[in-house]
């Protein structure tokens, strides 16, 4: 009982941090502003488990796909990791994940990880030359982020991330720094097991708190006639367009998952995730994992889930996905998975991703 009152504790204090952290720029976002933050590609969701759960991955996160959606879920890694993930996104935009974990003895995990977005090529285009000039130009994003995870009890995770954004736009570029802070908790209730592992566990993340973005570059130079209305030797002086600053999308989560079937062989997981934005309305993800152990040969994944209930004008909607993991010999496994994603009138999504254990 000491125990269940204790982590109730710790549960209040740590949403009422999370909160008192979020609070001055994600929770007073009235009306909704929606298109108003900088790189919001990384809200779709980078990981191929989390998106056929409907991105409600906050409590079951686990492994370096955690550093996306909880990086206190890189804390239950066995051993080390690499991940690679791929999404291929609308419009030929490609999008992916790759990273890396290792195990510090006694210390905790530590990783390092690129999450990017790659726009392609287009056209360059000006008044004069609407059809294009011959010349084509690129644009993309990418984070790298630098983890810190470790139990700091057997039912009690904290991560943190550190990480470095920057977009590109032709010859235009922002960049910002920016923090992830996350923590699971593993509970004794609802366990049908008397295990924490099969009990309730709650798990809650801030993500992308940092500066803003504003960008810059050679294109925004251009010849400014000062006194437009007058002769003199001002027409050419050289200017510089100054751009407004952009917010990275911050989002507040707080996820539960519950087992209401464990056994030696069968195991299935539940999760109810809650988002607060600070570019959109609040909403819910919701996500089921069921996963089949066949003894010493692996695991089989199946999950289905729904993203975005109670969004206004949400696109996203049902997901589905599986994976099978190897075991290896030396304790090394090998896990091959697979998602999909409805996205309204948008389209479908697909991705897919490879991760080593070893």
């Amino acid at each position: 009982m000491r125990n269940t009152y204790t982590t109730l504790r710790i549960l209040i204090g740590l949403s009422l941090g999370l909160y008192l952290l979020g609070s001055s720029t994600v929770f007073a976002q009235k009306p909704d502003k929606v298109g108003t933050t900088a790189v919001s590609i990384y809200e779709i969701g980078f990981g191929t488990a989390g998106n056929g759960m409907g991105d409600a991955r906050v409590a079951t996160a686990s492994g370096v796909e955690s550093i996306y959606w909880n990086p206190a879920g890189l804390a239950q890694i066995k051993g080390n990791e690499f991940f690679f993930f791929d999404q291929p996104w609308l419009v030929g935009i490609g999008t992916g994940l790759a990273g890396v974990a290792i195990e510090i003895p006694r210390i905790g995990k530590a990783g390092l990880s690129m999450m990017y977005a790659d726009y392609g090529e287009m056209e360059v285009t000006t008044m004069d030359q609407q059809e294009g000039t011959g010349e084509v130009f690129t644009a993309s994003d990418y984070v790298i982020a630098l983890t810190f995870a470790r139990n700091l009890a057997t039912w009690f995770s904290l991560g943190v991330n550190f990480e470095y954004y920057n977009s590109s736009i032709y010859h235009t570029t922002a960049s910002a720094v920016a923090a992830d802070l996350g923590v699971l908790v593993k509970t004794d209730f609802f366990t049908r097991t008397g295990n924490r592992e099969d009990g309730l566990t709650i798990g809650m993340s801030i993500n992308n708190y940092g500066s803003p973005m504003e960008y810059g570059g050679k294109d925004l130079l251009a010849s400014i006639d000062i006194l437009p209305d007058e002769d003199g030797n001002y027409k050419y002086v050289p200017g510089q367009y100054k751009l407004s600053q952009w917010e990275l999308p911050l989002l507040f989560r707080i996820g539960v998952s519950v087992y209401p079937i464990v056994s030696a062989n069968h195991r299935l997981g539940l999760e109810l995730d809650a988002i607060h934005p600070n570019n959109n309305s609040e909403y819910l993800n919701v996500g089921a994992e069921y996963a089949y152990l066949r003894g010493r040969f692996g695991k089989l994944f199946l999950r289905c889930g729904y993203k975005g209930l109670f969004m206004d004008d949400s696109e996203y909607g049902a997901s589905a996905g599986a994976g099978l993991e190897l075991f290896m010999l030396g304790n090394n496994r090998l896990r091959i998975e697979y998602a999909f994603r409805d996205i309204g009138v948008l389209g479908t999504s697909q991705s897919y991703s490879i991760q080593l254990g070893f």
